[in-house]
């Protein structure tokens, strides 16, 4: 597993920050949410930082319980992610402290525990949702996203019948694609891509959300797999068109968005 990229100065001097992991993201108009991770698998707890920053998430990574009450006691964070089975005070008892000392911060449980009465040993000890080991990072995030959600009341958005991007058009229903009135050609995973992108259009995706979501494969920094679908996909979307639609960031990833006039 790769090491998470980039370094927060801002959380430098936050305890246990040498033995844990800060990423950050950079470029981002909207900064993200302030997330702590607490996973005692360094493999997992790097990929899930990792996956996280670089959406756009300030995280702080630590082993244990103990680091992590030190973080909150000074971080107020958007949300957490504690995996059960942690050395030492476990993540219910974890979830546990914090709910005795007031603190409300939505929190994702991470267990490899699968029965029903586990989920609802870890929901009554005041997880606010759970989700079972192996997982998808794409639903990690998604579960964030909602978890923050909530806490925040946001409405939810319905979902469209139609995904539009300039003169791009999606069809949901009968998964038709056009450009300027044009049908293009797609092939089953470009498709797949191509829907990905547009529902995120204008926010950065990674090449680890591309692998979770058209794959569902583990982050590999060595594969080009997203790099060859994505030009595939490009020379489809873009090519005959002067308006690009499909940018590459270097370093972040691929962003679907009109150029600026």
């Amino acid at each position: 597993m790769t090491r998470v990229d980039g370094y927060d100065e801002r959380r430098a001097a936050a305890p246990g920050a040498a033995a844990g992991l800060t990423a950050r993201a950079s470029g981002r108009i909207d900064p993200g949410m302030r997330i702590l991770v607490v996973e005692d698998d360094a493999r997992i707890g790097a990929f899930i930082a990792r996956g996280l920053s670089e959406e756009g998430h300030v995280v702080d990574a630590v082993r244990d319980a103990a680091q992590a009450l030190e973080h909150c006691a000074q971080v107020d964070y958007d949300a957490i992610v504690v995996d059960w089975m942690l050395p030492g005070q476990d993540g219910v008892s974890f979830i546990g402290a914090l709910r005795a000392d007031g603190d409300r911060t939505p929190a994702l449980m991470l267990s490899a525990r699968r029965e029903v009465e586990d989920r609802v040993e870890g929901l009554r000890g005041g997880a606010d949702d759970y989700l079972t080991k192996p997982f998808s990072f794409a639903e990690l995030v998604a579960r964030l996203e909602a978890l923050t959600r909530r806490a925040g009341g946001a409405p939810a958005k319905a979902d469209p019948a139609a995904l539009e991007v300039g003169n791009l058009r999606f069809d949901l229903r009968t998964r038709r694609v056009t450009r300027a009135g044009e049908a293009l050609d797609l092939q089953p995973k470009e498709l797949v891509l191509l829907e990905y992108l547009m529902r995120n259009a204008g926010r950065v995706v990674t090449r680890t959300m591309i692998l979770e979501h058209v794959w569902d494969y583990d982050f590999d920094p060595q594969t080009n797999v997203v790099d060859v679908l994505v030009s595939r996909l490009r020379k489809k979307v873009d090519r005959e068109f002067d308006e690009k639609l499909i940018h590459t960031l270097r370093g972040r990833g691929y962003v679907m968005r009109r150029e600026a006039a």
